[in-house]
């Protein structure tokens, strides 16, 4: 037998250690190992308390470290993208946009590292950045519900990331 398979006493089945093993989550903006409380963002002042980040009063003494979202904006490296397009998006754009920050105003309340990071024009379509995956797709679930048209996702499992494309 080779060095890929061995037989164990127990069973008759080899163990197999020629196998590639998929990381489970490889997220460069999620704290490894739980912060010292009380932390503070020193950009956003979001409070890091009870194991999450929260929108609360500033308490004394906290030791200041940047939280993943501003960490993000920082490197201006996205966890989401939302494109969009179509003659619609052209006609009723300041309209999607309005949208979109009530979205991110709503979702932000509750989770403050859900954030939009940027909104540009690119060709007469719309490219909107976002800390999370999670905030790509609801603005895109918020903007398909309320406009219809054709919706899309893409997951990247290298460097989670979610691709949004809306169109109408």
């Amino acid at each position: 037998m080779g060095t890929a398979a061995r037989k164990t006493s127990k069973t008759s089945r080899p163990i197999r250690r020629d196998r590639y093993i998929k990381e489970y989550e490889h997220d460069t903006y999620k704290t490894r190992g739980k912060l010292r409380e009380p932390a503070v963002c020193p950009a956003c002042d979001a409070v890091f308390h009870k194991g999450r980040w929260q929108w609360l009063a500033r308490p004394r003494g906290a030791r200041e470290t940047l939280c993943p979202a501003c960490h993000r904006l920082q490197d201006k490296y996205p966890g989401g993208y939302l494109t969009l397009s179509g003659p619609f998006q052209k006609q009723h754009g300041d309209e999607i946009l309005r949208l979109a920050r009530n979205v991110e105003r709503r979702e932000k309340k509750n989770h403050p590292l859900r954030r939009i990071l940027s909104l540009e024009e690119q060709d007469g379509d719309v490219l909107i950045t976002t800390t999370t995956m999670g905030m790509a797709r609801a603005i895109g679930d918020a903007v398909h519900h309320a406009y219809k048209g054709e919706l899309c996702y893409q997951y990247t499992d290298e460097a989670d990331i979610l691709r949004v494309a809306w169109k109408r």
